[in-house]
């Protein structure tokens, strides 16, 4: 039996992260995947994927929509290789997780591919090509989590589909529907709208992107009409049924009247629940809570002291880069060090186009806990980069406290947005003041000079260019 400092079961972005950060840290550590490949949800069937659909989907639209704009014109007639464009796919993800076995490899650290589970605090049961038990100091279970459903609507993969199946059809939907306007919903469904499918979208809430500030909401749902998406917000799912190649969706709207919906493909998008199937959580004595997430202190320790948890099986945001946080964070508690997270700055994504991002606090959020802020915002249709390359929609708020000018949240929407964010994540976590931000030099043009004016905006309402 082989024995570790370290065994970390899951080998997404929080696991392999925090394998790695263990085995920097001199310890010796193993690495538990069920599946062939490494990377979890996000490097296999969640946020490489996608993006990858959406970026090539994005050059069909501009070659078929504003390339005559620019003066490129293209003779015959643009057309989609949807086969190609999968295997485009593909072949990003195949990259991206040989990328992972390299480091693993480059840090020593064995990777045992099987179902980990746990035999008692200590042991480590893996199912697999070989079944063998290893023993572990400490484990980090980084299980992740996976598509939730609905109770009415049974996934079939075939047209009642989740986001993994919806990355990998073999073709193009004449009408989608989505169930859920969060971000993997929009997502996927601005990749087939822009190929031509016929997107109808059935939110529970009453908008769209609803964690997120109401005013990105607004924009974006404002956006997504002129996409020609079919937005119905209010509305409550209550059948989902397939006759042959029909998907008939049944909903109430807030009248309480009935709607019904119909097209080739539903895509249940209503969020996703924490995986532990298999674990054996119960043998180690490691608590799970009642929405199925694993129970962990501040330093993300289980009811085990020698046991923690990391991103989506435990509380908070199921975002890739918060559980890779959480993964530095625990190797580095496990070192002895005193790491910190600070759980108000991990920024919020949404990468349609325009591109949605968010840090800090909401309007709401301050207003229900009584803060008093102003506010300062901006038009990225006012600046010369966005005239340049057409990207016209969005702009960016700046929240600040009304009297110390701390900047308390930043909300955006607009082209390159989920690389502007990263702006306001670093002034926030030095504690930037609006004014701080307005007096600071940004490029010219670039689309960053919508921070600075919103920080103006924000400031004493002195922005410049509008």
């Amino acid at each position: 039996m082989k024995s570790y400092d370290v065994a970390v079961v899951g080998s997404g972005p929080g696991g392999y992260v925090s394998a790695i950060r263990c085995a920097q840290l001199g310890m010796s550590v193993a690495i538990i995947e069920k599946y062939n490949t490494m990377g979890g949800t996000c490097l296999n069937v969640g946020c490489i994927p996608s993006k990858a659909l959406l970026d090539s989907s994005h050059h069909y639209e501009d070659a078929v929509k504003h390339f005559e704009t620019h003066g490129i014109e293209i003779p015959g007639e643009v057309k989609i290789n949807l086969e190609k464009m999968m295997a485009r796919k593909q072949s990003v993800v195949d990259q991206t997780t040989a990328g992972i076995d390299f480091l693993m490899k480059k840090n020593n650290i064995d990777v045992y591919h099987g179902t980990g589970s746990f035999k008692d605090a200590t042991h480590l049961n893996i199912q697999g090509d070989s079944n063998q038990v290893i023993e572990a100091k400490h484990t980090i279970i980084a299980t992740g989590s996976k598509p939730t459903t609905l109770p009415f609507a049974t996934i079939d993969k075939d047209r009642i589909i989740t986001s993994t199946e919806a990355l990998k059809l073999k073709e193009i939907p004449k009408h989608l529907i989505i169930i859920g306007g969060g971000v993997i919903g929009l997502e996927l469904g601005q990749v087939y709208r822009r190929m031509g499918a016929e997107v109808t979208v059935v939110e529970y809430m009453d908008r769209i992107i609803p964690t997120m500030d109401k005013g990105l909401s607004k924009e974006l749902n404002k956006v997504f009409k002129k996409q020609k998406f079919k937005i119905n917000t209010s509305h409550k799912v209550t059948s989902v049924k397939r006759f042959e190649d029909t998907v008939t969706v049944t909903a109430e709207n807030k009248k309480g009247e009935v709607v019904t919906f119909e097209g080739d493909y539903c895509l249940v998008c209503v969020g996703r629940s924490p995986y532990t199937e298999g674990l054996n959580a119960e043998a180690a004595g490691v608590k799970l809570n009642e929405r199925g997430q694993i129970k962990v202190n501040a330093h993300l320790q289980t009811s085990t002291s020698n046991i923690y948890a990391i991103g989506d099986v435990i509380q908070g945001a199921m975002l890739a880069h918060k559980a890779e946080e959480e993964g530095v964070f625990v190797a580095e508690i496990i070192a002895g060090q005193k790491p910190h997270i600070n759980y108000n700055l991990i920024p919020g994504v949404v990468y349609t186009w325009p591109e949605v991002a968010a840090v800090g606090q909401t309007e709401e959020q301050l207003q229900n806990n009584g803060v008093a802020y102003k506010s300062g915002q901006f038009p990225m249709r006012a600046l010369g980069r966005s005239r340049a390359s057409m990207d016209l929609d969005g702009f960016v708020k700046i929240l600040a406290d009304a009297k110390t000018d701390e900047i308390l949240g930043v909300h955006m929407i607009g082209a390159r947005c989920a690389d502007l964010i990263a702006e306001a994540v670093v002034a926030m976590e030095y504690r930037a003041s609006a004014e701080d931000i307005s007096r600071m030099s940004h490029a010219h043009p670039t689309f960053t000079e919508a921070i600075k004016e919103a920080a103006l905006a924000a400031t004493e309402d002195r922005a410049l260019h509008i």
